[in-house]
């Protein structure tokens, strides 16, 4: 009975995350707008910030609440999820065209991040100075997107933000400011009670079953965090927006690393146990393995989909059987 309510609160730990990161770009996004600030920037900005907001309050809520292997296994698990899981369901239902940008600035950028990551964790401990670098690369990164996306020639990536745009001016137009305001609300308290709600029944589901609270973080809450994500490649994918499921996919990854992982560091030291150099491994494997997929034919096709999904279940098993 007890194993049965903690798989239930763990439920509904992820449903307030996923709704609470909706209601928060929502409203955020609304009011940004309102003020003058371009679409483009709440785009690179409070988008990517709110998709990446569950991961974060989870991270911080879990190595405060003394399980820093769920903090790291939650972006470690994500970051897989995200590639092989969500690029492979997005390619198997269409095969998806890959920009030139993704290729030349994005996937640099992420895999001199994982690279960067690992490194710091090869002691076991990343130290508060170093979560301090990754949350200053995050600001660095933020602020040259912006810079870059307005000093270049117009290109069809407009179009997805000005789809946002419509899309959230649409939304204003039936509500207030008070609207807007009592979203970022609702969205900030389904975060902080959803993260609550997910660390302490994966703790309580990890002890049920025998097994480490990574397994739980790598497997089931990694899944959980990334289903904004994965909506959202879904639905993408069936409406031939390929640039929206990468650009989504790999910013979350590289939010993950700097962000997640920088912020939560910051605040306290965390101290590696269970994970190992497998999930390391996988997480660095996976984003290195998926830009010669990219640059062959600029797009991913749905044997390359098919096989980042089998990648993903056979990690998952090892995970799970370890």
């Amino acid at each position: 009975m007890e194993m049965f309510v903690s798989v239930l609160l763990l439920i509904v730990g992820l449903a307030l995350l996923y709704y609470g990161a909706e209601w928060l770009v929502a409203g955020s996004s609304e009011i940004a707008l309102r003020l003058g600030i371009s679409p483009l920037v709440v785009g690179l900005t409070v988008v990517a910030f709110g998709t990446s907001a569950p991961e974060l309050l989870v991270s911080v809520n879990a190595n405060r609440a003394g399980q820093p292997d769920m903090a790291l296994g939650n972006v470690i698990g994500s970051n897989i999820c995200n590639i092989a899981l969500i690029l492979g369901v997005g390619a198997l239902i269409k095969p998806i065209t890959i920009k030139l940008q993704i290729i030349r600035r994005e996937m640099p950028i992420l895999i001199v991040s994982s690279l960067i990551f690992a490194a710091m964790l090869w002691d076991g401990v990343l130290q508060r100075w170093e979560g301090f670098i990754l949350a200053a690369m995050i600001v660095i990164y933020v602020v040259a997107s912006i810079y870059f996306a307005r000093h270049e020639p117009e290109s069809s990536d407009t179009e997805d933000i000005d789809e946002l745009a419509e899309a959230v001016k649409h939304a204003g137009e039936k509500g207030r400011l008070k609207r807007n305001v009592i979203f970022i609300v609702m969205g900030l308290v389904a975060l902080v009670f959803g993260a609550n709600l997910l660390v302490e029944n994966g703790q309580k589901i990890a002890i049920v079953l025998g097994v480490p609270a990574s397994v739980i973080a790598l497997t089931m809450i990694a899944f959980g965090t990334s289903l904004p994500e994965l909506a959202t490649s879904v639905v993408a994918s069936i409406r031939n927006q390929g640039d929206l499921i990468t650009g989504n996919a790999i910013g979350s990854c590289i939010f993950n690393l700097l962000a997640v992982v920088g912020i939560t560091g910051s605040i306290s030291a965390i101290k590696a146990h269970e994970i190992n150099w497998a999930d390391m491994a996988t997480m660095v494997g996976v984003s290195v393995l998926i830009l010669p997929f990219m640059v062959t034919r600029r797009h991913l096709s749905r044997l390359e989909g098919a096989f980042l999904l089998a990648g993903y279940l056979a990690y998952c098993i090892y995970v799970v059987q370890r």
